[in-house]
């Protein structure tokens, strides 16, 4: 058996569309994510928008796997085994396993504003924000030796992108044996499997207790009065669409049944009610990829361990791209002793 010269790499790189740098890593892909799938895609509606964005999902795990393996490191969250959920009411197996998942995550009963970095650091997740289809919200596979993977539609609302992860978390925590692709549906359509999610995800994001306190707290500040400013302030707080809101009050039996249903027929305009409250979300675009696969890719660029390109093409931007996302990952705003600010360069006070 003959060493393959640099030309042939360069010619094999060409045919097969790869880099030479991915044709010389040690290790093979992780796994065929198409493969895992195919269940899944043979069950959802107009499947041909959806094999790109599973192929583009397969090649950035592959990637975070590589950016682990040239970082020497494991990725970070504590790994669970799957809970058992069969046999079960599905909106009671969802309350009770989010109460055990705020409790063993140690956050209380409030809001997770951070939700994102929560999921990646402290359980495990791999969020991934993809351009899917408009009627598909998000994607979740379990791959060995990176976790849960979760692509979640970057063109939904914050809100909704929110929620989508809380769902896929719970596909995570119970049925991460298969692959899901979560559509966007009325509730009175779902299997149990996905309203045992969605009651996972009211729950997490938006826990009886104290939710229940803090629209208590409200109510009685505006004099027993409840009001639909009261429900965006509300949404607002717990990072959740004002329907998704209405809805958990009246499970929880805090407002009248049919609330939300009587705000929509009277064209109630959540948003734009937000803005006029001064409680307008954020324009700031969300990061198409982890946090933590974003930090090692610049870490080893910062160590000379891959090239400004290879950084490029890591972080899926051009060479503009990449310099912009090295400065804003190293560098951070503080303030100095006599108050001016001042940049601390993180790469360079680690070397």
């Amino acid at each position: 058996i003959r060493e393959v010269g640099s030309e042939e790499l360069g010619r094999l790189a060409q045919i097969y569309g790869k880099s030479v740098s991915e044709l010389l890593r040690p290790t093979a892909p992780p796994l065929a994510i198409g493969a895992r799938f195919r269940a899944a895609l043979a069950n959802a509606p107009h499947t041909e928008d959806l094999s790109a964005v599973v192929a583009q999902l397969e090649e950035q795990a592959d990637n975070y796997l590589d950016l682990l393996r040239r970082a020497n490191t494991e990725p970070p969250g504590r790994y669970q085994p799957a809970r058992s959920i069969s046999h079960l009411d599905p909106w009671r197996a969802g309350e009770d396993l989010a109460t055990e998942e705020r409790n063993r995550l140690g956050i209380g009963d409030g809001p997770i504003r951070p939700l994102r970095e929560v999921l990646e650091i402290d359980v495990g997740l791999r969020v991934f924000l993809l351009q899917l289809p408009h009627h598909v919200a998000g994607l979740f596979v379990n791959v060995e030796a990176l976790g849960g993977c979760v692509g979640v539609n970057v063109n939904h609302p914050a809100e909704r992108r929110r929620w989508t992860m809380a769902h896929e978390y719970a596909h995570y925590l119970a049925t991460r044996d298969r692959a899901e692709v979560t559509p966007v549906t009325q509730k009175r359509q779902q299997p149990e499997s996905e309203r045992f999610a969605d009651a996972f995800a009211a729950n997490f994001l938006m826990p009886r207790s104290g939710l229940s306190r803090r629209f208590n707290e409200l109510k009685r500040s505006k004099e027993g009065k409840v009001t639909p400013a009261t429900l965006v302030q509300l949404a607002h707080a717990y990072g959740v669409s004002v329907q998704a809101l209405a809805l958990r009050l009246e499970d929880l039996r805090l407002v009248q049944p049919g609330t939300w249903d009587k705000l929509r027929d009277n064209d109630f305009q959540p948003r734009a009610a937000a803005r006029i409250l001064g409680l307008a979300p954020s324009e700031q675009p969300a990061d198409a990829l982890p946090l933590h696969y974003r930090l090692l890719a610049v870490q080893l660029y910062a160590d000379g361990e891959i090239t400004e390109t290879q950084l490029a093409r890591y972080l899926g931007t051009d060479i503009v791209g990449a310099r912009r996302a090295y400065q804003e990952l190293t560098e951070t705003g503080d303030v100095s002793e006599d108050g001016s600010p001042q940049i601390v360069d993180l790469a360079e006070a680690a070397g």
